[in-house]
């Protein structure tokens, strides 16, 4: 299976700092596995509270780790119905993480 980019879109229910705050612990666990430096350089997401989604590129290693981890913290932590993931075409740019996002 070819690695992804994948969009999660939340439902209106959704703290949106939450998802946040999931993202942020995703992407440091997948630090303690792979090193911060890997991560920082493999691994881009944007995170649009408006329109209430986050696209995560998990074309690398590390981007797949941090995708798994922050799916199952979505999970555990807001349940599988508040939110949904959807595949999005390979083309498409992701940017890199803002600089405080690993602090």
């Amino acid at each position: 299976m070819e690695p992804e980019i994948y969009r999660f879109r939340f439902d209106p229910a959704v703290p949106m700092p939450a998802v946040h705050e999931s993202l942020r612990l995703a992407i440091c666990a997948a630090e303690a596995v792979h090193g911060r430096p890997q991560v920082r350089l493999s691994f881009g997401y944007c995170a649009d509270d408006e329109q209430r989604s986050a696209v995560l590129d998990a074309r690398t290693e590390a981007g797949g780790t941090v995708a798994r981890i922050f799916t199952g913290l979505l999970t555990e932590h807001l349940g599988e119905q508040a939110f949904r993931v959807e595949r999005v075409g390979a083309g498409t740019a992701v940017p890199a993480p803002p600089e405080d996002a690993s602090s």
